[in-house]
């Protein structure tokens, strides 16, 4: 009888450790906006009207999608596709540089193009097909969104 019980807790512990050791995988995550109490923050207000307010958080929730999924194409190296992505969802495309131009402070529309043309040179290292560079290139595109929320707010 001891042996039987030996024999099923080596079985279970052995099933148990397998579970452990399975490639974790990729969460989506619920997205639903939860409103705050606003504070002053000292940011400097880009004083949006509220049909450019949800234009401007719809774009930079979309950057942030574009952040995640690039992780998710180095990290599976998938440097084309993570290419493309980062010039097509973040790159200095002629609608992201009108977009930055059009709300009318001068510093706000330099970070914004320095962040797009950032993405173009991440776009540029991706396709040396380097992880640690990707993610070097990553890192300085988001350290401009960083700079930009800790300076402005809508």
């Amino acid at each position: 009888m001891k042996k039987i019980i030996y024999v099923v807790f080596c079985l279970s512990a052995l099933f148990s450790c397998k579970n452990n050791t399975e490639k974790e995988v990729l969460k989506k995550t619920d997205t639903t906006f939860i409103p705050t109490m606003q504070m002053d923050d000292k940011r400097i207000s880009l004083n949006l009207n509220d049909m450019q307010k949800n234009h401007q958080l719809a774009n930079m929730r979309s950057h942030l999608e574009a952040v995640q999924e690039l992780t998710v194409l180095i990290a599976n190296e998938d440097y084309n596709e993570a290419s493309k992505l980062a010039y097509t969802k973040l790159g200095s495309t002629t609608e992201m540089r009108l977009m930055c131009a059009s709300f009318g402070d001068k510093n706000f529309e330099r970070l914004g193009l320095e962040f797009h043309k950032s993405a173009d040179k991440m776009s540029e290292t991706l396709k040396s097909r380097d992880k640690n560079k990707s993610l070097i290139a990553l890192s300085n595109t988001l350290a401009y969104c960083v700079q930009c929320h800790k300076t402005y707010k809508q």
